[in-house]
């Protein structure tokens, strides 16, 4: 189960750049320590990744609440929460969507995982999945939908840096189950 407690740590500044297309910070590749985050959360209050200390983590990333892929990736995750849990491995996600709109997805699709509002941007940047973007010829910076598992120890275990949604919480257990 995702915690709920308030937590007192800013969140870590991430190095921003004006450049076309952002890239990973080496701090967001496998083997190398989460970046911190302090972020709103649905329901409320505030996450932290020092909420997570001891367990596994998988951080993934989505573009939008209530969109097609986004939304089968939620309920996949929702559905092997148990298994997860079994796992010593809490799940959250995180869009730049407000609060209130992650509220709204939760509710709708009776999601049962934490998720986490980003809408400064600052904690996308830090993992590198505030990227350059292009939709029917318009170049645009959006959430790339990327998942990180984080160890005990809160090191980057794994990264799906790409994710296509089908099957995708299915191997993201399999490999929390052997780390």
């Amino acid at each position: 189960m995702a915690p709920s407690k308030a937590s007192s740590k800013p969140a870590k500044k991430a190095t921003t750049s004006k450049s076309k297309a952002q890239k990973p910070v080496p701090a967001a590749d496998a083997g190398g320590k989460a970046p911190s985050f302090t972020l709103p959360r649905d329901g409320g209050g505030t996450i932290s990744l020092q909420d997570f200390a001891g367990r596994k983590l998988v951080l993934y990333f989505y573009p939008r609440a209530n969109t097609s892929g986004c939304t089968k990736e939620a309920i996949d995750f929702s559905r092997l929460k148990h298994a997860f849990s079994r796992a010593d491995t809490d799940i959250l996600g995180v869009s730049a969507d407000p609060v209130r709109a992650q509220d709204a997805f939760k509710s709708k699709h009776k999601l049962t995982i934490a998720l986490g509002s980003d809408e400064t941007h600052k904690m996308l940047e830090a993992y590198g999945v505030r990227r350059e973007k292009s939709l029917y010829g318009r170049k645009f910076l959006g959430v790339v939908r990327a998942t990180f598992l984080i160890g005990p120890d809160q090191r980057i275990a794994r990264v799906w840096p790409k994710v296509t949604v089908a099957g995708h919480a299915d191997a993201v257990l399999a490999a929390a189950k052997e780390l």
